[in-house]
């Protein structure tokens, strides 16, 4: 058989075949739990690194390859010309000629990381030729500092792609704008809980680590070495560091934050002996022009190129342009780019020992988009506002593009420690965040808004906010599973407000049966209830109606709040309609209703109502529970089916030993045929956790398997 007889993907299978045994040369050990978790023991926290991205590819290597395309900008190469603008996007900040600079003036530490990290996923992909790379057939070190944060989507996405494409001298796809607004309408950020010694019934602290991503969105591993490293905790596929998680010492969850770090500038253009300029003071200035080579697949396989020539001022990359003729103006985007500050800061937070030592690991100031809940063996709690906080002149409105010609606009450097609102060990015992602004943190007037900067408050509140609120101030003696119990409570306080604004209607009318059903309700989710059937299409529909008119700074819970009886009453009608089109009636048991379905290893699940599903009793977050689960239905289905919301979820005790529950949507491996690919469905469906393996007598009697790769 000759070469050209076959197919570009079996021929790639036969060279990759071929190649000579690739050994590795680090010392490190895998234990598999019995529920398929990877614990890695290195000899130096290098050879952890190397176990640990090796032990990620074993579980999923697709999802790893899926998002390092994302964050080098190279998913065009695999998914056709559709995500060229995706990829030109990512690329006007992620530029592998700078990042391979970036890798080469790392510190050494920092650099053996990232070359056991490369060496780890070739050690993979040269020993697993039955999976096949679909672009990246050789990873480089300096590849992870293109992805150093694992939050939910990077600063990035603040920049739409419609019209940046609109800028660049093309137009999105319908199929590319389909994908950046393809949601469910959830809440994307989490809640962290961190309870005091004093709240507590063993005396030590607490921590609730529930971050709502999307669904499968993180690996859960152990890490350990000799150099001092002992971490678990969920890490993002591709990363090798715990991102949300704890140490023997202090643990850590992160939220998205409600503050703005993130800024548009608007540029003043002139075009000069064919040289595009921007204003600044009363001067112009040249834009900095950067050629951009995109590659794509084209629809027969083969791959093309486009080059775009792209502009930047001293704010940042241009990203779309207002106004028309003379008065158009290019918009610039300012954001955090620093890598090797934020890939520094994620990796040695594993390892702090204390909050003093976690403290001045913050002051890498490459958090942009998170705030962190903290709580340590000593009994320190803590809420920490993003430490990539740009300082403003208040005289300006941030929250929409300004003037980049003024100097006055300009960032002023970033705030101090002192000048953020941070919440440590505040008197009431603890301490949370569910997404927005810090003022309520530990209880009503916990912060004065007034005395900071608006900057640190973009959102508002939200009903999960409440709902903390309500449970926490009266909390006392949590324990592990008292805790777990907390992050469960089925209450939903949006609907409170919602329906007793809803007025009672005469029993002749047509709704005086949902209308009676929501009042004599109780407002909590539960698998058979029927009126949390009806709230949620009811809430979905309200919710559609209020977004209408919604401004881009608005609150839709407050504009929920403040809708009238003509408008919940229309919302309500739909609803039913909904329900009875769907269903053959709007009295349903809300375990018909809300379902999890994992069917296969698609990154992107297909859903029917024809394959095996769970019920799922929490709801979407949306109505202020505080464990999420975001569904929507899919073409032909009509029940509802969750996309995102908890993912890994664990509760934490820091005594003299850690302990901890812990439980991750779907299992530990995303391939079909493995034991541990649905393994947890059933306890994540109903609320509950499992035991953390972290130390070695905890594993002991639970071991699936040893080896080294």
């Amino acid at each position: 058989m000759t070469f050209g007889a076959l197919s570009r993907s079996a021929l790639l299978a036969l060279l990759m075949a071929a190649r000579p045994a690739h050994a590795s040369s680090h010392d490190v050990k895998i234990t598999r739990d019995d529920w398929g978790i990877a614990h890695v023991d290195g000899r130096t926290d290098a050879d952890a690194v190397f176990g640990a991205i090796y032990a990620q590819a074993e579980d999923d290597f697709p999802r790893i390859e899926a998002n390092l395309l994302t964050a080098l900008g190279r998913r065009a190469e695999t998914e056709g010309e559709d995500f060229l603008w995706q990829d030109l996007r990512q690329r006007l900040w992620i530029d592998p000629d700078a990042l391979k600079r970036d890798y080469a003036a790392s510190p050494a530490w920092l650099r053996k990381l990232m070359d056991a990290w490369a060496a780890g996923l070739n050690h993979y992909i040269a020993t697993h030729p039955q999976d096949t790379p679909k672009v990246l057939t050789r990873f480089e070190p300096w590849m992870a500092l293109s992805f150093t944060e694992g939050s939910i989507g990077g600063d990035i996405e603040k920049a739409a792609l419609k019209p940046l494409a609109a800028f660049y001298g093309g137009e999105a796809s319908p199929l590319a704008l389909a994908r950046e607004m393809l949601r469910d309408d959830e809440p994307r950020g989490s809640n962290g809980i961190a309870i005091a010694p004093k709240r507590t019934a063993n005396g030590n602290a607490l921590l609730l680590i529930n971050p709502h991503t999307s669904l499968f969105f993180r690996s859960e591993l152990e890490m350990k070495s000799g150099e001092g490293l002992h971490a678990y905790g969920a890490s993002t596929w591709g990363q090798f560091f715990i991102y949300q998680g704890f140490n023997e010492k202090l643990g850590w969850m992160h939220t998205t934050s409600g503050a703005d770090n993130v800024d548009e500038f608007v540029e003043t253009i002139a075009r000069r002996r064919g040289k595009w300029l921007y204003k600044r003071g009363s001067a112009f200035k040249p834009f900095a022009v950067k050629p951009i080579v995109l590659r794509f697949r084209k629809p027969d396989g083969s791959l093309a190129e486009r080059t775009f020539r792209t502009y930047a001022s001293d704010h940042g990359p241009i990203v779309r342009q207002s106004g028309e003729g003379k008065s158009r103006k290019w918009i610039a985007l300012s954001l955090m780019h620093r890598p090797i500050a934020a890939l520094s800061q994620s990796w040695l937070r594993t390892k702090a020992r204390d909050k003093a030592e976690f403290l001045r690991i913050a002051e890498y100031r490459a958090n942009s988009s998170n705030n962190t809940l903290y709580a340590d063996r000593a009994g320190n709690i803590a809420l920490l506002m993003p430490q990539f906080a740009p300082r403003r002149d208040a005289r300006f409105d941030y929250r929409e593009p300004v003037d980049g010609s003024d100097p006055g606009a300009d960032w002023k450097g970033l705030y101090g420690p002192a000048e953020r609102p941070d919440v440590v060990n505040p008197q009431s015992g603890w301490v949370y965040n569910s997404n927005d602004a810090p003022w309520r943190a530990a209880g009503e007037g916990t912060l004065n808004a007034a005395r900071w900067p608006a900057t640190f408050d973009q959102v508002g509140a939200n009903p999960r906010g409440d709902h903390a609120l309500e449970l926490l101030g009266k909390a006392q003696g949590l324990d592990l599973e008292s805790l777990r119990a907390l992050a469960y409570d089925p209450h939903m306080p949006l609907f409170e407000d919602l329906i007793t604004g809803l007025a009672q209607v005469a029993a002749t009318d047509p709704l005086s049966g949902p209308v009676a059903l929501l009042k004599g309700w109780d407002r909590r989710w539960s698998a058979g209830s029927q009126a949390m059937s009806l709230a949620h299409y009811w809430g979905d529909e309200l919710e559609a109606d209020v977004r209408k008119s919604l401004p881009r700074t608005g609150n839709v819970f407050a504009a929920m709040r403040a809708t009238t009886e003509q408008q919940r009453r229309a919302a309500l009608a739909r609803a039913v309609a909904r329900l009875q089109a769907d269903f053959g009636g709007w009295q349903v048991p809300w375990s018909e209703v809300n379902r999890y379905q994992r069917t296969t290893s698609d990154i992107i699940q297909p859903f029917t109502d024809d394959k095996p599903s769970l019920p799922v009793a929490f709801s979407s977050a949306r109505w202020g529970s505080l464990a999420s689960f975001g569904t929507k239905q899919y073409p032909g289905t009509r029940r509802w089916y969750g996309t995102s919301g908890n993912s890994f979820v664990a509760v934490v005790e820091f005594g003299p030993k850690v302990r901890a529950m812990a439980v991750s949507s779907g299992g530990a491996s995303g391939r079909e045929g493995s034991p541990h690919f649905n393994d947890q469905a059933e306890l994540y469906a109903a609320g509950k956790m499992r035991a953390v393996y972290f130390y070695p007598e905890d594993i002991k009697g639970h071991v699936e398997k040893t080896y080294r790769p």
